[in-house]
């Protein structure tokens, strides 16, 4: 993928307990879990950032990890660019791409290339960071391009020909504190560079625990309607027949 120049892949393998990434990976199971059941052949690109889409294997008979950086996707995975994914025309039921799209630029090749390795029917699965008001150095950082509204992430996928099944923001249940975190960082004007591995923010383990058990209150809604704000945009998408 065309990533801001400097930045390479996740630190989420060194540091699965973190509570964003084991609140992440729940809220995606539980939101758009049912999209990816009975799938042959699933994508999941971006997979050095693992343990969000790890649920996957559980639900599709026969996954294949892509991601830019090697570092994280194992023996059998792919390295490659989310902007030429080196997979033919229709070969997947199901594409996944958390927190992928918004290093992409431009964003419509990617998105294109979703659509072309999809099969007729078959169902693409994203999350990306939202609102462009909370952009931050942590986004530089972490090789960002843009953050997302429901709308603009709406519109990008039906560019490209896909019609979107659910749209809905994800930790509504923390998003105070995030709105807070934001915009102090944006009020200190802190400044920094892309970075290889972005770092992580210490967490004494008690907060890491009250973090996660309170996103896990947004699953609890999810499983039944749509949440209004939060601080990530989940979406999935289908291929038209």
């Amino acid at each position: 993928m065309n990533a801001r120049s400097g930045h390479g892949g996740s630190p989420s393998h060194a540091v699965q307990d973190y509570w964003w990434y084991v609140a992440r990976s729940h809220l995606l199971q539980a939101s758009l879990g049912t999209y990816a059941v009975g799938a042959t052949r699933a994508l999941d690109i971006g997979s050095a950032d693992g343990p969000s889409a790890g649920w996957i294997v559980d639900v599709a008979e026969h996954v294949a990890a892509l991601d830019i950086d090697p570092r994280g996707i194992g023996a059998n995975g792919v390295c490659g660019s989310a902007m030429a994914l080196p997979f033919g025309d229709g070969s997947f039921d199901v594409v996944s791409a958390f927190d992928v799209i918004e290093h992409c630029e431009p964003e419509s090749v990617a998105l294109a290339e979703v659509a072309r390795v999809l099969r007729p029917g078959g169902t693409f699965l994203m999350a990306v960071p939202a609102y462009q008001w909370a952009w931050s150095d942590h986004d530089i950082a972490n090789g960002h391009h843009r953050r997302y509204t429901i709308d603009r992430a709406r519109a990008g996928v039906e560019n490209v020909g896909l019609t979107v099944l659910r749209s809905t923001y994800a930790f509504a249940s923390v998003f105070p504190l995030f709105a807070a975190e934001r915009l102090t960082r944006r009020f200190l004007g802190r400044r920094t560079e892309p970075q290889d591995i972005a770092e992580i923010p210490t967490v004494p383990r008690p907060l890491n625990t009250a973090l996660t058990r309170l996103s896990r209150m947004d699953a609890v809604v999810m499983r039944r309607r749509d949440l209004p704000f939060g601080s990530s945009v989940f979406l999935a998408a289908r291929k038209p027949l």
